[in-house]
């Protein structure tokens, strides 16, 4: 396990967050970004997650592909990066870093309204 301190991490996240591609980068609109030591208890039992299940991010809100013409006057979704959870499976900076921009992507793809299966064959490609 590798871990640094809370503002460290945190700019980990805004670095891997300004390193999104423009052509998807652009696009995002009403996201908001959060750092946490871990899932609370809401979105565990949201989830349903078991004692012990790792969890490195989590995208709560409406993908785009499912909003509709009245989707406006709304809170912004929100990507959720559980810094406890990656330090736990890294063992220096650069996998941490590594980490970090593989779960922004994975939760981005969901934004963008993609599932599990599309995002593995993509990822696989």
């Amino acid at each position: 396990m590798f871990s640094v301190n809370d503002e460290e991490f945190e700019q980990i996240v805004r670095e891997a967050i300004d390193d999104i591609p423009e052509k998807y980068g652009k696009h995002i609109k009403n996201l908001a970004f959060v750092v946490q030591a871990e899932p609370n208890e809401q979105q565990r039992k949201k989830l349903k997650l078991h004692p012990g299940v790792s969890l490195f991010g989590l995208y709560e809100g409406i993908p785009l592909t499912e909003r509709g013409s009245n989707y406006n006057l709304v809170l912004p979704d929100t990507i959720t990066i559980f810094k406890n959870t990656i330090e736990a499976v890294c063992n220096n900076l650069a996998q941490l870093g590594i980490q970090v921009r593989q779960t922004i992507w994975h939760e981005v793809a969901h934004y963008y309204g993609l599932d599990h299966e599309r995002i593995n064959k993509l990822q696989k490609d």
